[in-house]
């Protein structure tokens, strides 16, 4: 009860905190609220002296930021959130229909994650219920791909080939079922993509547990172990399910630019570029709310799939077994990746031609050119030096944040939870409130949410090893909690059973790092031109998509080659297993099935 408590207490302190910061956002940026809220209302009025000191008036302005927080925070408790700054309405009854969109709009996007994800993994599903796994690495280069691929993007491409030149769903606005399947499908495929990458990397390790020997020994069908192994998966993956509810809703910002959709992530995205500061706190504090109940929802669905194995210490150890290294594909991969980037950085990224502007591909511009008639080759090429290497920066910062806060739970858990509610646009306005404007913006601001997938993976995979069977026999041996962690924990179960899956994780975030900086730069708050920036060329391009299909569809394709590439590669990350005495295992260890079930051997 006492951790519990401790626990919401952390919670209710980092939320403050970050709607603090929020109410601080004006007086961060160091630019006139005033002058910013007469543009969002009308851009034609001249921001007279008399003008401005009438909006500073109207909205209280010159109270200063702790009496406007107060005042916001006093009409809460009420029900009242303030009116905005922009229209004078007020904030919680837009502030909630804003929400009820968002979360129509997530429920159609993980239907459409789960159908994805439950394609990504079928194939190992299949093998290991038949025992007939081997070893082998279920699932291709496709998935990777497919969660390469930029939302908004896949958005334009939804938007304009199935709504528009065929007519079969509608590509614009927001009036009933119908239109939520092409946003959905675009958020959707993705993340479906994503789980099922981490899932189909968890599903060969269970299969290869005691349990399901037992239960093919003794005959069991095997839609009901492949149902089992799911099931002493799902553990492992419910954090990062959470993390997703929170991002398709409030991260959802370029999806709903595109298809016009009044979500909560575009009305947040739109305050806070007007610095509407009481639908923008509004919003927030309604994301964070949504992110505290995914995580207690997460965490009620583990104890519920574990049963009291994780209770009392009884879960058998999830060690995936070593698939064989595929040398083909990731040399292929990168070889193609490294022979784009070298016959492109000869040439000219910003020479410009506008006699040959949308040519298609030949063999003087064989990705063709730009609206501007620059080469697309050129482009892409110099654009991969400061992509990749920023994003490789980035995974790397992530993927050691990412472990240490993931090896202390009770103090990165709810900073999850929080970090995670802030989309990334509100974190690359904070990040430029706080450290100013300039190219390090967005890598920071990425850089500030791109570990909490990864604390929240290796958190629920150390819970899972802190249960193991072997580990509570040595505890009732009389072993304290220093022996644990230097002779079981750390050399034992936490290199072989942690760091390889989550580094395998940060690798298939990769190209999500990637994306993240491209979406930023689609909405305006990245690279800026004239810089080849990979995601700046598919927001530069995106209007001419129709005319001139291959200067999108080149960034993309070099972007889904590096999803793939990062994939392949992570299948041969592995860890050196301890030489240890070999341990006779109980009888019961050998026979214990997911949730505490015994299969009786015969």
């Amino acid at each position: 009860m006492r951790r519990r408590a401790v626990a919401l207490l952390w919670r209710a302190v980092l939320a403050a905190a970050l709607v603090c910061g929020i109410g601080l956002l004006p007086w961060l940026t160091r630019t006139d609220p005033a002058l910013t809220v007469l543009r969002a209302r009308s851009a034609d009025r001249d921001p007279t002296p008399a003008v401005l000191a009438d909006i500073r008036s109207q909205l209280g302005l010159e109270d200063g930021p702790s009496r406007l927080l107060g005042q916001w925070l006093d009409g809460l408790w009420r029900g009242d959130a303030g009116r905005s700054w922009i229209s004078g309405a007020e904030v919680t009854p837009a502030v909630l229909q804003a929400l009820g969109a968002s979360l129509l709009l997530m429920a159609a996007a993980l239907a459409a994650a789960t159908a994805t994800a439950a394609l990504v993994c079928s194939r190992t599903l299949w093998l290991g219920a038949r025992r007939r796994l081997g070893g082998r690495r279920a699932g291709g280069s496709g998935s990777a791909m497919l969660a390469a691929l930029p939302e908004f993007l896949l958005a334009s491409v939804l938007a304009t080939v199935v709504g528009v030149q065929l007519g079969r769903l509608p590509a614009l606005g927001w009036y009933g079922p119908r239109w939520t399947v092409l946003p959905a499908l675009a958020l959707g495929l993705p993340a479906g993509a994503v789980l099922g990458r981490l899932l189909d990397d968890l599903l060969p390790g269970a299969f290869a547990e005691p349990w399901a020997r037992a239960a093919t020994a003794r005959g069991l069908d095997g839609r009901r172990i492949a149902r089992m192994a799911l099931r002493r998966c799902l553990p492992a993956l419910l954090p990062n399910l959470g993390l997703f509810v929170v991002g398709l809703t409030g991260g959802a910002v370029a999806v709903e630019q595109i298809f016009d959709i009044p979500g909560l992530g575009r009305t947040t995205l739109q305050a806070a570029l007007a610095q509407d500061l009481p639908v923008l706190q509004a919003g927030t504090l309604l994301l964070v709310l949504l992110g505290a109940v995914a995580a207690a929802v997460a965490g009620l669905a583990t104890r519920l799939f574990t049963g009291p194995a994780l209770r009392d210490g009884a879960l058998p150890s999830l060690h995936r077994p070593l698939p064989p290294i595929h040398g083909i594909l990731p040399i292929a991969y990168g070889g193609l990746l490294a022979g784009v980037v070298a016959l492109g950085l000869p040439r000219d990224p910003l020479a410009l031609d506008t006699a040959r502007r949308l040519r298609s591909p030949s063999r003087t511009h064989p990705f063709g050119t730009d609206a501007l008639g620059r080469d697309v080759l050129a482009r892409v090429a110099h654009g991969a030096l400061d992509t990749l290497l920023l994003a490789l920066l980035i995974g790397a910062a992530a993927l050691l944040m990412g472990v240490v806060l993931g090896l202390l739970p009770r103090l990165s858990e709810p900073l999850v939870d929080t970090v995670n509610a802030v989309p990334p646009v509100l974190a690359a306005l904070l990040v430029t409130g706080v450290a100013g404007s300039g190219r390090a913006t967005p890598a920071l601001a990425v850089g500030a949410v791109a570990w909490a997938p990864l604390a929240a993976h290796t958190s629920a995979l150390l819970r899972q090893e802190r249960a193991a069977l072997h580990l509570t026999a040595t505890r009732g041996l009389g072993a304290g909690r220093g022996h644990l962690l230097r002779h079981e924990l750390l050399p034992a179960v936490l290199l072989p059973a942690v760091l390889p899956p989550v580094v395998r994780h940060a690798l298939l975030r990769l190209p999500g790092i990637a994306l993240a900086l491209a979406s930023l730069a689609f909405l305006g708050l990245g690279a800026q031109p004239p810089t080849p920036e990979w995601g700046l060329l598919l927001a530069e391009n995106q209007p001419y998509a129709e005319r001139a299909p291959w200067a999108v569809f080149a960034p993309a394709a070099v972007l889904a080659l590096l999803g793939a590439f990062a994939v392949t590669a992570a299948g041969g990350v592995r860890w050196p297993r301890r030489r240890s005495r070999r341990r006779t295992p109980a009888p019961a260890a050998e026979c214990l099935a997911p949730a505490g079930e015994l299969v009786e051997a015969g």
